[in-house]
């Protein structure tokens, strides 16, 4: 059998854009012989389509899309496609998530997802009923053990003693699969990229492989749809565990096996983690502003302040949309630095794109002598000092309602993190590019920038300077904050590994009053949080739909007296903001 792997960037909600790109790989594989073409999980539908499955007109819709997709099919080849379908049973959930095989303009054969995710981004027991049982779909003379996405997932180790860390659920689709006697496992996917998952997505196939001595084709999603980015990874391995093929990462791929005539393995390139990164940030910005519509927003517009963050920021933009479509701005205030103004202009210049100053002091003293009667006998402190972030903030907005620009909002992690940022300020804006790279790891990413251009598009000034918002005279970040290599790795355990501040201690050395302090930052600054920019996913825990704890919260504990402790690290109340 000729088997087409199609690696599209399907858009949610757009059934006739995803139909389309369905259709042209299909009409592809047909040209290049396959007799079996095989699209990402829900690629009708594009994932994830969240409560858009609530809407019966939308299923209605989606009906008619696949319909049309088994009609409009070429002659002599067989569609899998992913679709979410109606349970007709009166048990469960209204819908299954299914790999529809489409052939002869009907709908031969449907298998439906087992194991439905429900933890940190995904919610598909919100919507899905699992499948109880497990089939085989014969085609062609071949057995297909056909499953989806998380239904691999489900591991418990490997052929070679090798411990594989997955196992969450009770059922294991492979091994049920397996056990029928399957020729090939094939897995439809629209699994998410975080830092390094792509390596281990290919790890756990090779792993499946060589326990159950069956091959595997594995077709995964590839773009970004609001924070998720999909870095697609598609490939086929032997039964061996040896990649036969392997597509690139964030760009669409299409490729035809022939299970008669496998081939040999190939060498997998190992790709720079930051390169990784990089490359995924770029993706989710160009989707974002492509997906949300035609004329929606024409640029994206940055607000420059000489730091790294907001260079990093620009300059992924550039990569995203092109110079022509980025718009830089730099705000200067009574403490910024000439350098600052310097640098943002350098910057710019280098990049190539448009560049505007607009001096906020105005602003600023117009609010100050408002207010001065109201703060009369009370000293300057962060509510003078945000007033500058906020009017930031304004200008900003003010020419992307005016221009119709896609606003970036600049801060990272470590700030997300702890709340070193400003509402209606410096967080003002429709996406956060770097919300999930932490301020180490955004020193790394502007090295990559200028080592990838071949020379220092972000200027050294720029990056060798210490980090400061520049909003009272000579603050730095560090008047405020650990050092941020000493920050990262509290936060690191604490946001992402769920440590607790013993435990964080105990394992750094850091002082335990210091990991104390950096956890209740992070709680009291929940709130904040949920009226964020919705922020690109590129770690296996981001800020966002995927961390999900209360804002009004008091954490304690019972001793065993029966008395009321306060739990380590946890927030006495609500912060303010800061």
């Amino acid at each position: 059998m000729r088997i087409a792997l199609c690696q599209i960037n399907p858009t949610v909600g757009d059934l006739a854009g995803n139909v389309q790109r369905v259709l042209r790989d299909a009409r592809r594989a047909s040209r290049a012989g396959a007799d079996l073409a095989v699209f990402p999980e829900l690629c009708v539908t594009g994932y994830p389509p969240q409560d858009l499955l609530d809407r019966p007109a939308f299923l209605d819709d989606v009906d008619d899309a696949v319909a049309l997709l088994a009609r409009e099919a070429p002659d002599g080849l067989a569609l899998l496609v992913g679709a979410p379908v109606r349970n007709e049973t009166p048990v469960g959930k209204r819908l299954f998530n299914s790999a529809l095989l489409l052939a002869g303009g009907a709908v031969r054969d449907a298998v439906s997802k087992t194991l439905l995710p429900t933890y940190d981004v995904f919610d598909e027991a919100r919507y899905f009923e699992p499948c109880p049982e497990r089939r085989v779909i014969e085609h062609g003379g071949v057995r297909l053990g056909v499953h989806l996405c998380e239904d691999m997932w489900n591991h418990s180790g490997g052929a070679d003693g090798e411990q594989v860390p997955y196992h969450l659920y009770a059922a294991d689709p492979i091994a049920e699969l397996a056990a029928l006697g399957v020729d090939l496992f094939v897995n439809l996917s629209a699994s998410p990229y975080a830092a390094g998952k792509p390596a281990e997505r290919q790890q756990l196939i090779r792993e499946s492989c060589r326990e159950r001595g069956v091959p595997f084709v594995y077709v995964n999603q590839v773009g970004a749809n609001t924070e998720l980015i999909f870095d697609g990874s598609s490939q086929v391995q032997s039964a061996a565990g040896g990649v036969l093929w392997h597509a690139p990462l964030f760009e669409e791929a299409f490729h035809v096996w022939d299970t008669e005539a496998p081939g040999g393995a190939v060498e997998v390139p190992v790709e720079d983690a930051t390169a990784e990164v990089h490359d995924a940030l770029v993706l989710g910005v160009r989707d974002y502003v492509a997906k949300t519509g035609p004329g929606v927003f024409d640029k994206a517009l940055v607000g420059l302040s000489g730091g790294i963050d907001s260079a990093v920021t620009c300059a992924i933009a550039v990569a995203a949309l092109g110079a022509d479509r980025v718009v830089g701005v730099t705000m200067p205030s009574a403490y910024s630095s000439s350098g600052s103004v310097d640098d943002s202009r350098a910057l710019a210049e280098n990049l190539g794109i448009a560049f505007h100053e607009v001096p906020i002091r105005p602003a600023v003293d117009a609010f100050g002598a408002m207010l001065a009667p109201l703060f009369e006998g009370t000293e300057d402190g962060v509510a003078e000092e945000n007033v500058q972030a906020r009017a930031r903030g304004v200008t900003l907005m003010a020419i992307s309602n005016k221009f119709d620009h896609l606003l970036l909002t600049t801060g990272n992690k470590s700030e997300v993190a702890v709340g070193y940022s400003t509402l209606y300020g410096d967080m003002a804006g429709g996406l956060a590019v770097l919300a999930d790279v932490f301020k180490t790891d955004v020193y790394r990413l502007a090295e990559h920038v200028n080592a990838r251009a071949g020379r220092d598009v972000i200027p050294r000034s720029t990056i060798t300077k210490p980090p400061s918002a520049e909003l009272r005279p000579g603050q730095t970040d560090q008047d405020s904050l650990p050092p941020y290599d000493v920050l990262d790795a509290v936060l690191v355990r604490y946001v992402e590994g769920h440590a607790s501040p013993a435990a964080i201690a105990a394992e750094t050395g850091f002082d335990r009053a210091l990991v104390d302090r950096v956890a209740r930052l992070v709680d009291r600054s929940e709130y904040k949080r949920r009226q964020a920019a919705p922020g690109l996913r590129v770690s296996p825990k981001a800020f966002g739909s995927g961390r999900r704890l209360p804002i009004v919260m008091q954490r304690t504990r019972v001793t065993e007296r029966g008395a009321a402790e306060r739990v380590e690290g946890a927030p006495a109340a609500v912060g303010v903001d800061a």
